[in-house]
């Protein structure tokens, strides 16, 4: 696939779960933010509408503009891989598109509501309550790990390999 052509996607697809993402959250400030929570699930999984100041399970609580600068450097430096073509795995491509659509998502609410909209809750573990741009964030997470473990190595094996070949004929 044609570079511009892959960087329209990846970043087509980032602006789409942007928008799911502040829909959702509006959705979340609307019909939660006066009842609370919601079960779907009682005692399974409920809508809980939390306003978390911090980062994941409540960290940097008040360092809002850290969060703010940290957050932005990153996905600049994720907009830069992209647009150098230095992403050259179809995994990776898709976990831009999820870091950048989960990032921007997190990063509008920090800015602009001075917190982030969680509602998601699996209260059955006690787990914390996130939202659907956290879930992006995630995903893409377990993509890189998944290209790390089964598909970067392979890369590094075969050019030892072609290493170790050129060494035995360089020897004979």
């Amino acid at each position: 696939m044609k570079a511009i052509k892959r960087n329209i996607l990846i970043f087509a697809g980032a602006c789409a779960l942007i928008g799911l993402d502040q829909l959702f959250k509006w959705l979340a400030i609307r019909y939660l933010s006066d009842v609370t929570t919601f079960p779907l699930i009682d005692g399974v999984f409920h809508l809980t509408y939390v306003e978390n100041r911090g980062a994941s399970f409540g960290i940097f609580q008040g360092n809002r503009l850290f969060l703010i600068v940290f957050t932005s450097v990153l996905l600049l430096a994720l907009i830069v891989a992209i647009l150098k073509n230095w992403l050259k795995h179809p995994l990776l491509w898709w976990a831009a598109a999820l870091f950048l659509g989960g990032g921007i998502g997190n990063l509008i609410d920090r800015i602009f509501r001075h917190f982030v909209v969680d509602y998601l809750d699996f209260c059955l573990i006690h787990f914390a309550v996130f939202n659907f741009a956290d879930c992006c964030v995630v995903i893409a997470t377990a993509l890189v790990m998944i290209y790390i473990l089964f598909f970067m190595e392979k890369g590094k094996n075969h050019s030892k390999k072609e290493t170790s070949v050129k060494e035995e004929k360089a020897d004979a």
